[in-house]
């Protein structure tokens, strides 16, 4: 940690963040934790004791594996771990399984994966120009940067106190983020790649990354007003990042492909009749709409104008890969959520001229 912050020109205050946040993590350890925490002992489970021909049909627990091949071989790796803490918790059959050794690793591996989040955090300092930066170290972008990240507190709360992996997976897209300002395009491209192999959520990122590498790897020349030097597309460097995402690809989806299991993947990672407010996560439209169903249901109930037997029960919130109906309102097919995705995407910029 003392060469990072030497690094990132700052002494020792980056690594004095790092410690001092690691050291946060570790009093964490006894908080709080969500059914995430079981997920992921499940995922150690099933990754440890089942040939991998079984890993996305394994339905013993009610929390299947639904995360791409990269993250499956993730937790197999962390398992030949575990099995030197409990080696209980690695039995697919002991549900909801916990014990002190198990609380110690699981925890204890989200703040070692956490490495690669703090690397990631100096190779984005290393990014930023501080010529212009004041006297005092609370003025230094770097230093803010640094503070924002290293401390942020969602990660926190989500990955040591819920139970997640998120600052390792954002550690992948901040190093490749830090490699596209470096110059380093094949490298970001790579690295972005295999982190949508470990979360395919950062699908929604993939356009604007298209965009970019297009723009600022496939077109070799500007015009003196900063424009397009159309002529300048080289259709190699092209051909190249295309060679990176299907190499990638191969690899983590090729034993699968040869399984003849690829259908059973792609099921499992895009559940489209798992509920729109999955777990009461939905901060959005759909927590709204299916709340307002949900109103509307009880008030059709007590008018006598719905049938008792024909309500469903409420399973619109249950996290589980399973199929939901609305009540009163319009049930929401994928098609249409797919829609309002691409719109949201685009923004209103692209329909501006319409």
């Amino acid at each position: 940690m003392a060469a990072l912050g030497a690094a990132t020109g700052g002494g020792s205050w980056f690594s004095a963040l790092a410690l001092g946040v690691t050291l946060l993590k570790c009093l964490l350890i006894p908080t709080y934790r969500s059914t995430d925490f079981e997920v992921h002992r499940n995922w150690l489970a099933i990754t440890h004791s089942l040939p991998i021909s079984q890993w996305y049909y394994e339905a013993t627990s009610e929390w299947t594996l639904d995360y791409p091949p990269f993250f499956a071989w993730f937790e197999y790796a962390l398992s030949h771990v575990a099995r030197y803490f409990d080696q209980e918790m690695l039995n697919v059959r002991n549900l909801n399984y916990s014990s002190s050794r198990t609380l110690l690793f699981q925890r204890f591996s989200v703040i070692f994966t956490d490495t690669l989040f703090v690397y990631a955090v100096h190779e984005c300092c290393k990014c930023i120009d501080g010529k212009k930066a004041g006297k005092e170290l609370t003025e230094k972008p770097k230093f803010i940067l640094s503070v924002l990240l290293l401390w942020n507190f969602g990660l926190l709360i989500v990955d040591h106190i819920h139970f997640q992996y998120n600052g390792f997976l954002s550690g992948l897209m901040l190093l490749s983020i830090a490699r596209l300002f470096q110059k380093r395009h094949m490298e970001g491209a790579f690295l972005f790649a295999v982190l949508l192999h470990f979360k395919h959520i950062y699908l929604y990122v993939a356009p604007a990354y298209g965009v970019y590498l297009l723009r600022s790897y496939c077109f070799t020349a500007n015009k003196p007003d900063g424009s397009i030097r159309w002529n300048s597309f080289s259709f190699l460097r092209l051909i190249s990042l295309g060679l990176i995402v299907f190499l990638v690809s191969a690899l983590s989806l090729g034993p699968f492909l040869a399984l003849n299991q690829l259908p059973q993947v792609f099921s499992r990672l895009f559940p489209f009749k798992r509920g729109l407010c999955h777990a009461y996560w939905a901060p959005n439209f759909w927590a709204l709409y299916s709340a307002l169903d949900k109103v509307l249901s009880i008030i059709g109930l007590e008018l006598k104008l719905l049938d008792p037997s024909k309500i469903p029960r409420a399973s619109m919130t249950s996290g589980l890969v399973q199929q939901f109906q609305h009540t009163v309102l319009p049930s929401v097919t994928p098609l249409a959520t797919l829609i309002c995705t691409l719109i949201a995407i685009l923004g209103p910029e692209a329909f501006s001229d319409v």
